[in-house]
């Protein structure tokens, strides 16, 4: 508001100018809590406490850092580089940088979502993610912000909070900016937690008003599997994480009755969210098969959006004579911006072969062209493929000398120089044997001296494979109904339900995805609740029972014990920490308004929840794992997942570090490594399942729930490894603790440890919450 003159007993204003921003009138009941909108370091003292028993332990790639001009500088032992940081302190700001890529990625898609269906359905288009099911509807905005989102209006200002973190804490990056390693640590939970709160902005966003399936526990099965699509149709590959692109594909099919006659097909997680959007969608596979399914030939057009795409798509796009089309602005290729053509001009380009691809920012006329270009080009494309032969994949096996830099390159070490030489006799089975293990990364053909296509050798000896891959997976069902929460809230908590498994991340697997599938089976068996997103969540699904049933089809799609669920793409991850946060909430009816640090505490210390990214290998998977961390919720990795340069890691021989405050005497009590770690690798699948048991005990268990997770920490340790595991006697705290059916081995190895029985507390790292009403539950 403008006022030329304004005249008041105070004097004349002129020329003033007012301006209100928004007006929050919020009518929730619940109090506010001390953090709203945090600041960086508004929970550094949550932080140091996590830090303080779960250490850094840092895997530096290299002695130097390269950062400024006055690099390199040669950190090894005790010396400092030339603006005064450590080793220590260098590797954990390579962490937060990482993150901080990763959490930027997500709240940069929250923001395209957001404005995007804003344009659609405008600002007061309301926010429901399962009607009467779900009236926590944002957990992790209620605990962070303070505020309830009740249309798309609201998810802006959160975002404008977000991206003003970020910039916050790029800024501790810099050069001559923060030097502790700790407080680096600190800013890389806060990242994490951000991460969290964008990717919940932008699910709930799509949810809202897209149509994706809402809390439902009995979403749609979908086709999922190279072998589902229709090789006969012409086909539209999507690819990335971001749906709006695709939606539209969908739309123009379905407004002009040619869904029947086109086959739309994704890749990783805009694969999850179109088929959200309408589960006749096929679901290829997850971001490790865009080259296999590319060389293929069966895409006549591929459409890119952002995020975990093969930076060289349009060059193996050129390869097959598919034209391809990018329509993200994080993602243009270098390609020409074709936004503001006709669309017959561009597919009549397409269709030419005038351009390999076009870049087009508007997804309506996305839709468009993607499917005119389809119809038109696959005629004259014919399936195009440079999978070879076997007589040429024979012949070029003869160029290989051993010289084993292939091998050395593979992240898993694929014995390939083996599998060449015998496909000289004729016998592909060497290579085809490969195909599970390979993650597609091309750095096998990029390393060979004599350019053989390495990858493309192992797609032509496993085609067969290929094409029987079919397999069934419940489409995304988005967050966890209130109910269910109250269902499982005190088994969960007492410990009845040995524990809740994250199944989460990329697909970077040491051995293939079936050890995913494997794992997720053995627990729901076991009766724990296994979640799962992303490319873990279709890897999950690519494994058959005799029947040919998938995991998806033989349990149920509820969060219950037993129970395996969808959430949904990688921004779905939310929904499993606000799982977590729930049933603080709900079941033990914490305030859970801006009050992180006491929900915290509550997962910490009652909630066995664990979180696996067995294929993890991207900024946002760490983005994603610290926000679990600064809940409380431990994260394991595969292997590959050292690379991440940095382990939080509890000392379980050090007694001083396992002591809490008993909310009902005040009293310090020794309560055991429990959880032990917050981040460590497993080298091996059954190393990484019986951390998952181990990992999912909490101080607060009761005796019968102790007695459960330890029946099951040791059954797996003696099964896998043929022991009873080395530190049962720091989990037994009373005799009710142990399991019947191992009463007498257990006790015999706690007599000989010299076990003493110790009292069971209320626990908390809280000093503010002793005495405090609520405790207990």
């Amino acid at each position: 508001m403008k006022m030329k003159e304004f005249r008041t007993e105070l004097g004349v204003f002129k020329d003033l100018e007012i301006s209100i921003g928004r007006i929050f009138e919020e009518t929730w009941p619940e109090p506010l809590g001390p953090t709203p909108f945090p600041s960086i370091i508004a929970l550094r003292d949550w932080d140091f406490k996590l830090l303080k028993r779960y250490k850094p332990f840092y895997m530096p790639f290299c002695d130097v850092c390269c950062f400024c001009t006055m690099g390199k500088c040669d950190l090894t032992g005790d010396k400092r580089g030339a603006c005064g940081l450590t080793m220590a302190s260098q590797q954990s700001r390579i962490v937060l940088l990482a993150c901080c890529i990763g959490a930027a990625t997500h709240i940069a898609h929250a923001r395209h979502l957001v404005e995007h269906l804003i344009g659609l359905y405008g600002r007061d288009c309301p926010i429901d993610v399962g009607g009467t099911n779900v009236e926590v509807e944002a957990p992790i905005t209620r605990l962070v912000c303070g505020i309830r989102p009740r249309t798309l209006r609201d998810l802006e200002d959160i975002l404008d909070y977000l991206e003003g973190q970020i910039v916050q804490l790029l800024s501790a990056t810099h050069t001559g900016q923060e030097g502790s390693p700790l407080d680096f640590e600190s800013k890389v939970l806060h990242a994490g937690m951000i991460d969290h709160v964008g990717m919940e902005v932008a699910d709930i966003a799509q949810i809202s008003a897209l149509g994706f399936p809402k809390a439902d526990p009995e979403a749609p099965l979908t086709d999922i599997g190279w072998g589902v699509v229709d090789s006969s149709k012409p086909v539209i590959l999507v690819v990335g994480h971001n749906v709006p692109s695709a939606a539209e594909i969908v739309d123009y099919l379905m407004d002009r009755a040619l869904y029947e006659k086109i086959e739309v097909a994704g890749i990783c997680c805009t694969a999850h969210d179109v088929a959200r959007y309408n589960p006749r969608a096929k679901i290829v596979g997850p971001l490790s098969w865009q080259a296999r399914f590319i060389r293929s030939g069966l895409a006549d057009v591929i459409v890119l959006d952002e995020q975990c795409i093969r930076a060289d798509t349009l060059l193996e796009a050129q390869k097959v004579r598919a034209p391809l089309i990018a329509t993200s602005d994080k993602n243009c290729l270098g390609l020409q911006n074709r936004t503001g053509d006709k669309a017959e001009e561009i597919v009549a380009d397409l269709v030419a072969g005038k351009a390999p691809g076009v870049l087009i920012l508007d997804p309506v006329l996305v839709g468009e062209v993607a499917v005119r270009t389809a119809m038109e080009v696959a005629p004259k494309r014919r399936k195009f493929k440079v999978l070879p032969s076997t007589a040429e994949v024979i012949e070029g096996s003869k160029a290989c000398t051993k010289c084993n830099r292939c091998t050395r390159s593979c992240p898993n070490e694929l014995p390939i120089p083996d599998a060449l030489e015998v496909a000289v006799q004729g016998n592909l089975s060497g290579l085809a044997a490969l195909y599970e293990a390979c993650i597609g990364c091309l750095r096998c053909e990029s390393a060979c001296p004599n350019r053989l296509p390495i990858h493309s050798y192992i797609l032509a000896a496993s085609e067969r494979r290929m094409r029987e891959e079919r397999f069934k997976i419940r489409t995304g069902r988005g967050a966890i109904q209130d109910n269910e929460i109250r269902n499982v809230g005190a088994p969960i908590v007492l410990g009845e339900i040995p524990g809740v498994i994250a199944l989460v991340g990329c697909s970077n697997y040491p051995h293939g995805g079936r050890e995913v599938a494997e794992i997720a089976e053995e627990f729901l068996k076991r009766r724990y609740i296994v979640v799962a997103s992303g490319c873990s969540a279709m890897s999950v699904a690519m494994k058959k029972d005799e029947e040919g049933r998938s995991l998806y089809e033989l349990y149920p799609g509820g969060f219950e014990a037993g129970g395996l669920v969808n959430v949904g793409s990688c921004i779905a991850n939310s929904h499993i920490s606000g799982a977590a946060i729930k049933i603080a909430s709900i079941f033990a009816k914490r305030n859970l308004r801006a009050n992180y640090e006491e929900i915290a505490d509550y997962i910490l210390n009652r909630v066995g929840a664990v979180g696996l990214a067995w294929g993890a290998m991207s900024q946002k998977a760490a983005a994603i794992a610290s926000g679990f961390w600064r809940l409380g919720v431990p994260v394991i990795v595969g292997p590959h997942g050292s690379k991440y340069r940095r382990m939080l890691l509890g000392r379980k021989d050090r007694d001083e570090d396992w002591y809490v405050y008993d909310a009902r005497s005040g009293e310090q009590v020794y309560v055991g490594p429990a959880p032990e770690h917050l981040f460590c690798t497993a080298e091996s699948k059954e190393e990484a399942m019986v951390m998952i048991a181990k990992l999912c005990i909490r101080p607060n268990d009761t005796p019968k729930g102790r007695a459960i997770k330890l029946t099951h920490y040791v059954d797996l340790s003696k099964r896998l490894y043929g022991t009873i595991p080395d530190d049962i006697h720091l989990f037994v705290r009373t005799a009710a603790d142990i399991p019947i059916t191992m009463k007498e081995e257990i006790q015999r190895i706690l007599e000989e440890r010299g076990w003493k029985e110790k009292r069971i507390p209320d626990p908390t790292l809280l000093p503010k919450l002793v005495r405090k009403g609520e405790m207990g539950r």
